[in-house]
């Protein structure tokens, strides 16, 4: 079994945790917090064995009547890998005391590429990290912009993509975020940085970015114009999206207009958070003029790379295939189970 230690128990990381306790071939060693609040509790009342994070906090958990199973460096120390699902920039701080105790970690998106050995997402590389000391798993939208891209490219090949992504403004639970009554182009300049993100995973491809952000918390949304090298008609792409492993094409007869829509459909068909680990692509909006595909997509924040962790522990490690860890991984989180009853 791999033993997984997961430093941050907060958005990313709780989803971690439970994911990686579904897995056949995975246990949870802990989970490092740096304060006691309701996740720490949650945590502990899970069953995780919680770590500090700061040495200095340790006493803040007593007071709150939370147990600890000792420090962090306890954690890595017993783990095979390291997920880190710490606040962005906090990751990269962490990857000399990985290096340390000569533990794998992975990484979240919010890092920069270059604190890291390569960067992942399981669609499209998963070959090239087995044996890397640091991965990143790339973020929430370079995650689902990955997972479009390289069927396309394999089927079609790719002149150029043109994305505008139209960013929520914060999780549900950052009510530091915002904005909280405008749209704000973000950056105003060209490109934002999806594209070059994309371009760690597909690093030859044309792809210009623009960002807004708006005052949502649901999830993003994606306006995609791809030229492709060959002129399919829209039904097969369709076809060849919908056959995708973590792609949900939305049929048009749900009635599915907004993000809202799509999250109380996640509630309903019982997910955990109501949690939505694929791409979301309205079926009616793929569309072909000549050679230029267009579609949107919706792509929820909180979750869609939280699979990409656990394909990512298999390629590190070289534990699994790609065919088989992302069966493994999708079967485990009943991820391949339709958000659709039938």
């Amino acid at each position: 079994m791999i033993q997984v230690g997961i430093n941050g128990y907060g958005t990313i990381g709780k989803r971690v945790a439970d994911a990686v306790r579904a897995q056949p071939d995975m246990e949870v060693v802990g989970v490092a917090k740096t304060r006691p609040n309701f996740e720490a509790s949650g945590a502990v009342d899970r069953g995780y064995d919680l770590y500090a994070a700061i040495e200095e906090r340790k006493p803040l958990f007593a007071e709150a009547g939370i147990e600890l199973a000792g420090d962090v460096e306890e954690l890595i120390d017993a783990s095979d890998i390291i997920v880190d699902a710490c606040p962005s920039g906090i990751g990269a701080d962490n990857a000399e005391l990985y290096r340390e105790y000569d533990t794998p970690a992975l990484l979240q998106g919010g890092e920069d590429a270059e604190v890291v050995d390569s960067s992942f997402n399981a669609r499209a590389n998963y070959d090239t990290v087995e044996g890397d000391d640091l991965v990143r798993v790339v973020s929430c939208n370079t995650t689902g912009l990955s997972r479009l891209i390289a069927p396309l490219q394999e089927e079609y090949g790719i002149d150029k993509v043109r994305t505008t992504l139209v960013r929520r403004g914060g999780d549900p639970a950052q009510t530091g975020r915002g904005p909280i009554n405008d749209i704000v182009p973000n950056p105003v300049t060209l490109p934002s940085h999806h594209g070059p993100d994309v371009n760690t995973i597909f690093p030859d491809l044309a792809i210009d970015t623009l960002g807004l952000k708006v005052p949502a918390t649901l999830m993003h949304t994606h306006s995609v114009n791809v030229t492709l090298e060959s002129q399919p008609d829209a039904g097969e792409v369709r076809d060849l999206l919908a056959d995708q492993r973590r792609t949900f094409v939305i049929p048009d007869w749900v009635g599915i207009d907004g993000a809202g829509a799509l999250k109380e459909l996640a509630q309903d068909a019982g997910r955990p958070r109501a949690d939505i680990w694929e791409n979301c692509i309205w079926g009616e909006s793929v569309s072909m003029e000549g050679n230029d595909l267009y579609l949107f997509q919706a792509i929820h924040q909180e979750s869609d790379v939280v699979p990409e962790n656990i394909d990512a522990i298999r390629a590190v490690l070289g534990t699994e295939s790609q065919e088989t860890s992302m069966e493994l991984t999708d079967e485990a989180m009943d991820l391949d189970e339709s958000l659709i009853p039938n």
